[in-house]
């Protein structure tokens, strides 16, 4: 792993996909003592909930995991695309918005389908669990631990 690896998770509102993700990174991250060697940190494609917290049911399903999500949202910008290592995009439209963002090949390369990173899950998405029931939560959040551990096992190889 290089001297300091940043990761910025990104979904359409930045209120139930994304924080999970940095939820869950920052846990893992911090059970293995590299805090201080990945910066983390989750965006929306859309300002809609700009300064918001993750939505609760969101929150309660990570809190029931042992996941803090208190992260406020925001929209990506032009300047994310620059500063951060690595992109993960939890959709195929959430990909395709941020790739519209990137103005180089660097930064286009920076720019993955969070799902590569899971080795238990098939899924093609993290889909949205935002219009479903309890059981769309916990599912998105099988994926991003499982996401989520795989990455951090690909960071460590660097």
């Amino acid at each position: 792993m290089k001297a300091k690896t940043s990761v910025l998770f990104v979904c359409m509102g930045n209120i139930c996909r994304s924080p999970a993700g940095e939820g869950v990174m920052r846990a893992l991250v911090a059970k293995e003592g590299l805090s201080d060697r990945v910066e983390i940190a989750s965006v929306g494609t859309i300002g809609l909930h700009a300064g918001e917290l993750p939505d609760e049911r969101m929150r309660a399903a990570a809190a029931r995991r042992g996941y803090e999500l208190n992260s406020r949202a925001r929209q990506i910008t032009r300047e994310d695309m620059e500063r951060y290592d690595f992109i993960l995009t939890m959709d195929g439209s959430n990909h395709r918005d941020v790739l519209a963002l990137a103005t180089t090949n660097v930064q286009r390369s920076r720019v993955w389908p969070f799902v590569g990173f899971c080795s238990k899950h098939n899924d093609t998405s993290v889909p949205d669990p935002y219009y479903g029931g309890a059981e769309g939560f916990e599912h998105v959040l099988d994926l991003i631990e499982d996401g989520c551990g795989g990455f951090l096992r690909s960071i460590r190889k660097d």
